[in-house]
């Protein structure tokens, strides 16, 4: 029982973590100047849409006692539901640091401050996994956090060196999670 709880815990946090990184991304994509900064801090919101959409599912199986779903499995099921989840906008410390300096470098560092904290939420979880479907789940959530990342530092990258957002990487963290 002690370990259902905990991972219920982990689940709430992990929740939690990615409605920040919605918030975050939705507002750095409508602060950032150039349109393919915009799009990118778009899709990566989408995304984290999504992985707050999953681990809600996840959570209400594991509280039920069904266990782990997929992550597959999950999209699915609140997709097919209704329209979504109550997210509420709510200011983070992300939000406030972006409004003090609403810079497109300083959301992009931002951006990879969070998803490198995601890299290591993930990767403790993933430690502490036992059964094969959470080391699965777990696994394509890390994975898509690292893509994420690797987006980012490469944004980050070129509006260094040029002043410039490249926007032109192809950002599919779906395939680049399953290669």
């Amino acid at each position: 029982m002690a370990e259902k709880e905990k991972v219920i815990r982990g689940l709430k946090t992990a929740f939690n973590t990615e409605i920040t990184g919605y918030m975050f991304y939705t507002y750095a994509a409508e602060t950032v100047g150039d349109e393919k900064g915009r799009n990118l801090f778009f899709h990566l919101a989408k995304e984290e849409l999504d992985h707050i959409r999953v681990i809600s599912r996840i959570a209400e199986s594991v509280e039920e006692g069904h266990g782990w779903v997929g992550y597959e499995e999950a999209l699915k099921e609140v997709a097919a539901g209704a329209g979504g989840l109550p997210i509420f906008p709510r200011e983070n410390e992300f939000t406030k640091r972006l409004k003090q300096n609403p810079t497109d470098s300083n959301a992009v560092a931002i951006g990879i401050e969070s998803e490198e904290a995601s890299v290591e939420f993930y990767s403790n979880m993933l430690k502490d996994a036992e059964g094969p479907q959470e080391k699965v789940v777990l696994t394509k959530l890390l994975e898509m956090e690292k893509a994420h990342l690797k987006i980012l530092r490469w944004e980050g990258e070129s509006l260094q060196k040029t002043g410039f957002w490249c926007g032109d990487m192809e950002y599919s963290v779906e395939k680049e999670s399953d290669g």
